[in-house]
C-alpha cells in the first residue's frame, strides 16, 4: 500500500509518500512546498511539488493532517467568521485543483504524536509522547502514552490556552512575525534579561495547571511599550521554559524513561537544553520537523498506526551526483564559505549538510560576513556542525542527550575563543552531530576538513536569505550564486 500524506491550508504546507508493501512504512519521499514555489512558509501547494509527489504514484491512500470540520467549530468560537464559513478555506476545495481526494482525515495532535512516535528508536520499549504546538483544531499540548503500535491520549489542553500562542504573540510584540520567526525571538533571549518574567505572569498566565487569562490570539497590542525588546525576548523564553518544565515533569508521571517530544514549540531548542538538563528521561526524540509540515508524515502512521523506517532527513527533492568534498574544502581554504546543494533535500526547517552554507568558523569576521550575505540580524548566531565523536570535546551536552543529528539542543561550547563565529551571547551553541550513517558525504567532509586543517567543526547555515526558502534544486543554486557571489557545489 502506498500512501499520500498531506498538509495544507496552514503554514508551511508539505506532502509525503510512505510505502507499506513491506509491513513497515518506508519513507519514499517527503518535501516542503515552499521550496517548489519559493513562498516563504507557503500555506498551499502548487503544481512543481504536486508533479514531483505524483512521480511516486499511484497512492492507494490519500491522507489529511487534521479535521478540518472540526477547525470550523474552534474558528467560530474565535469569531474567525469569514474562515469558518468559507468553503475555499476547505483543503478538499484547494486540492481539486490538482485532482487530488482526500480519502481519511486525521485529528492534528494524533498526526504530531504519531510523526514523533512512530519514527523514534522506542517501538519495543514504548514512551511517553508529549506534543505541544500552537494550535490544531482546538487541542494545544496532548500527552500520550505508547506502546507497540498503541497510542492512547492521556491529557489534552485546548484553546485557547496555548503556550505557541503565548510565544507567538511575543513574538509580534517584538517586531516579529509570528508563525515564522519565533527562532528569531529565541535568539533575541539571550541578550536580555528576564525583567517582566512576573509581570507576564500577572497579566496572562497562570502557571500550573497552565491557564491564560485572556486569549491572545489576536496579540498583546502594545503590552509595555517602553520595554527593552530584547528583556521582553528573555522574559518570555524564561517564562515558556518554566511552562514547558511543568508538562515534561507531568509527562514524567506516566512512567517511561523515553520520551517523544512533538509539536512546533519542540523547535525551541534553548528551552530543551533546560528541560533535558532536568534529568526526567533517559531518551529523548524528536522528530527533525515536528511542526506541521512533519504531520504530512505523521498522519499516514496515524491512520495505519504502524510504524515508519526512519533513517535520516534527507528526503526531499534530489539532486544527483557524488557529495564534492574536494571542491568544497578548496572553495572554503580560498574563500572561508561555500553553499553546498547536494543529494536530497532535508525534511525540516534546518539544513543539515545538503542544503547548506558552510564557512569556517574560526575568523572573528566569518559571523558578520555571513549574516551580511543572508541579511540577517547581526544579533543571531549560527550553528557547528561536529563530528559526533569529536562533540564531547568541545561541547556540553545536556543530559539525556548523547547525540543531536538534528540541532534540537543548545550546548555550552567549552573552546568558544576558538571558534567565534558559532558561538551565541550566552556561551551556548545549536550544535549539529553528523555520524557516517546520517550523512556519508557531509561526514567525509567533516573529516577531510579536520585532517587538512585541524579544524573539527564548520559553520553550517541554511543555503537561502532571510525571507525566503532554503535552495532546493541547481537551478536554485546557480541563482544564489549569481545574486550573491558565493559558489554553490553539488
Amino acid at each position: 500500500m502506498r500512501i499520500l500524506g498531506i498538509n495544507c491550508m496552514n503554514h508551511d504546507a508539505a506532502m509525503a509518500v510512505v510505502d507499506y508493501s513491506s509491513g513497515i512504512g518506508e519513507i519514499l519521499w517527503a518535501a516542503h512546498s515552499e521550496r517548489y514555489s519559493k513562498v516563504k512558509n507557503d500555506h498551499y501547494l502548487n503544481q512543481k511539488i504536486v508533479d514531483e509527489a505524483n512521480t511516486f504514484g499511484p497512492f492507494d491512500k490519500v491522507v489529511y493532517y487534521e479535521k478540518p470540520l472540526l477547525k470550523k467549530t474552534r474558528q467560530l468560537y474565535a469569531g474567525q467568521y469569514g474562515l469558518a464559513i468559507s468553503y475555499t478555506e476547505m483543503p478538499q476545495w484547494h486540492l481539486d485543483h490538482f485532482g487530488i481526494k482526500i480519502d481519511e482525515y486525521v485529528k492534528h495532535h494524533d498526526s504530531h504524536a504519531a510523526a514523533g512516535y512512530f519514527t523514534s528508536p522506542f517501538k519495543d520499549q514504548g514512551a511517553t509522547i508529549l506534543t505541544v504546538d500552537a494550535i490544531g483544531e482546538w487541542d494545544t499540548v496532548s500527552i500520550s502514552t505508547a506502546d507497540k503500535t498503541w497510542v492512547e491520549r492521556k491529557e489534552t489542553i485546548q484553546y485557547p490556552h496555548s503556550i505557541g500562542i503565548l510565544y507567538s504573540a511575543f513574538t509580534h510584540r517584538c517586531g516579529l512575525k509570528p508563525a515564522e520567526e519565533e527562532y528569531i525571538l529565541m535568539g533575541m533571549a539571550a541578550y536580555g534579561t528576564p525583567k517582566y518574567k512576573q509581570k507576564i505572569y500577572d497579566d496572562f498566565v497562570e502557571q500550573s495547571p497552565f491557564k491564560l487569562k485572556k486569549n491572545l490570539h489576536r496579540g498583546l497590542s502594545d503590552w509595555e511599550p517602553n520595554a527593552d525588546v530584547m528583556d521582553i525576548a528573555a522574559s518570555i523564553q524564561a517564562v515558556t521554559e518554566e511552562l514547558l518544565a511543568d508538562l515534561w515533569t507531568r509527562a514524567s508521571k506516566y512512567g517511561s524513561r523515553n520520551l517523544v517530544y512533538a509539536g512546533g514549540v519542540a523547535l525551541n531548542c534553548a528551552a530543551n537544553r533546560v528541560l533535558a538538563n532536568m534529568g526526567l528521561f533517559d531518551n529523548i526524540w524528536i522528530i527533525p520537523n515536528p511542526g506541521d509540515a512533519g504531520s504530512s508524515l505523521g498522519c499516514i502512521a496515524a491512520h495505519e498506526k504502524r510504524h515508519l523506517k526512519w533513517e535520516h532527513p534527507f528526503l526531499g527533492h534530489n539532486i544527483d551526483g557524488e557529495y564534492p568534498v574536494d571542491a568544497l574544502i578548496k572553495e572554503l581554504k580560498e574563500n572561508k564559505m561555500v553553499g553546498v546543494a547536494s543529494g536530497k533535500a532535508e525534511f525540516g526547517p534546518r539544513a543539515l549538510g545538503n542544503r547548506s552554507l558552510l564557512a569556517d568558523p574560526r575568523g572573528e569576521d566569518i559571523k558578520d560576513l555571513v549574516n551580511s550575505i543572508k541579511k540577517r540580524q547581526k544579533f543571531r548566531p549560527f550553528a557547528p556542525a561536529i563530528l559526533e565523536e569529536d562533540v564531547n570535546d568541545y561541547f556540553e551536552l545536556p543530559k539525556a542527550v548523547q547525540n543531536t543529528p538534528y540541532m534540537q539542543f543548545t550546548a555550552a561550547c567549552t573552546h568558544g575563543k576558538d571558534f567565534p563565529a558559532i558561538i551565541h551571547h550566552d556561551n551556548t551553541s545549536r550544535v549539529q552531530t553528523v555520524r557516517k550513517t546520517d550523512n556519508p558525504g557531509f561526514h567525509a567532509l567533516l573529516t577531510e576538513w579536520k585532517k587538512q586543517t585541524g579544524c573539527p567543526i564548520l559553520l553550517n547555515t541554511s543555503l537561502n536569505i532571510k525571507g525566503q526558502p532554503i535552495v532546493n534544486d541547481r537551478e536554485d543554486g546557480k541563482a544564489f550564486t549569481n545574486k550573491y557571489g558565493v559558489k554553490v557545489l553539488g
